[in-house]
């Protein structure tokens, strides 16, 4: 979901309102102490992680979780405001959990909900204007062409593509549709029916590998491969008018802002920062024998992302980027892990392009104006 609704303002603006919002956010722990970070904490928190197995198992996509195969898969923590520890826990519980095939990731929600309600059913539709489950995924990690998948309660899909997020530009592909998809969802109780209490409502999906590739050719992860991949829950306030469920509003007749709720939290109210989305790690081996593993590369990449968000502040506040790392107050030698690293900056009038390398051996990685992170060109 655009959950500032960027797609919609002009571009600069919509820029501006992403780094304001983030840097307004009070810090929290952040996942690094360099004073790079300074100001961002909230935006280097560590993202949540989970092992993701393969599964032998046949899994019918019906919506009801039962099939063997889901027994070995661990649910993951439970959602909580996109914001993170900074707002109260969500009142009503959502997890998930993952497994994955030959062909397809498979995945299983849970949401608890006392009063399940729906009313869009044409596929694409706005989807988010009713409570909805979401699905991000950025199967290359570089936070430019990624998917989004979202389903209500009646099953309606509203999926699409991202050539790169809103703030650098960029606009959805709502024409783009997961080829493939299966999903089902099952209602623990009666959908649309204020006179009772429900439980809530599970969604199970098969994700075909092909449709979150890019080229003629499925990407098939392998063991270890890492992904780029949140949730989240959109959830209103509604109260009970004539027998149905309407969604609150204030005094002037506009909508309460919705709950966003999310696995790995955000640190700003915006789900299109897919650098802060987790982290899915793929195996085949055997179910719970395999650790977490963070690559090296991702912790030389936080430095990338604190460039990046210091270079569009100054670009907000001057119309120009730095040109040097000390007009930003940043040195270019840091330690990253206990290793020593090497931080070089090349700017143009409207273009930069930040790199960092270990002085050890080890890949150069490099990022630029937007956002785009990839192996530096030899």
């Amino acid at each position: 979901m655009d959950l500032l609704g960027f797609g919609r303002l002009d571009t600069s603006l919509r820029l501006y309102l992403s780094l304001m919002v983030a840097m307004l956010v009070v810090p929290i722990a952040a996942s690094a102490q360099h004073p790079i970070f300074k100001g961002y904490e909230n935006l280097f928190t560590p993202p949540l992680n989970y092992v993701v197995y393969r599964t032998t198992s046949a899994v019918k996509v019906d919506g009801h979780l039962n099939d063997k195969a889901w027994e070995a898969a661990a649910w993951t923590e439970k959602f909580i405001d996109i914001e993170g520890s900074l707002k109260p826990a969500p009142r009503l519980e959502t997890k998930v959990k993952m497994l994955w095939s030959d062909s397809c990731l498979y995945i299983a929600a849970e949401l608890k909900e006392p009063h399940v309600w729906a009313s869009l059913q044409k596929h694409d539709a706005i989807v988010f204007h009713d409570n909805d489950f979401e699905i991000f995924i950025d199967p290359d990690n570089n936070t430019h062409q990624y998917f989004e998948i979202e389903v209500n309660a009646l099953n309606t899909i509203f999926d699409l593509f991202m050539a790169k997020p809103y703030r650098n530009k960029s606009s959805a592909m709502i024409g783009w549709n997961t080829e493939g998809l299966r999903s089902a969802v099952q209602i623990q109780g009666t959908l649309n029916n204020p006179t009772d209490t429900d439980k809530g409502w599970t969604v199970e999906m098969a994700i075909p590998f092909q449709a979150v590739s890019l080229g003629n050719s499925a990407s098939i992860p392998t063991e270890g491969t890492l992904w780029r991949l949140n949730f989240s829950r959109v959830e209103w306030d509604t109260s009970i008018e004539n027998g149905r469920y309407v969604i609150k509003t204030n005094a002037k007749g506009k909508k309460l802002p919705e709950h966003n709720w999310v696995w790995s939290p955000q640190g700003v109210i915006n789900m299109h920062f897919p650098e802060r989305w987790g982290y899915l790690q793929f195996s085949k081996k055997a179910s719970g024998t395999v650790s977490f593993a963070l690559p090296y590369s991702e912790k030389q990449k936080e430095f990338l992302w604190a460039i990046y968000y210091q270079q569009k502040k100054h670009y907000q506040q001057h119309k120009r980027y730095a040109p040097s790392l000390s007009e930003l107050g940043l040195e270019s030698l840091v330690q990253v892990g206990g290793q020593a690293n090497k931080l070089t900056l090349e700017v143009s009038s409207r273009q930069f392009l930040a790199t960092i390398k270990g002085q050890a051996a080890g890949k150069c990685w490099q990022i630029d104006q937007d956002g785009l992170v990839q192996v530096c060109e030899e």
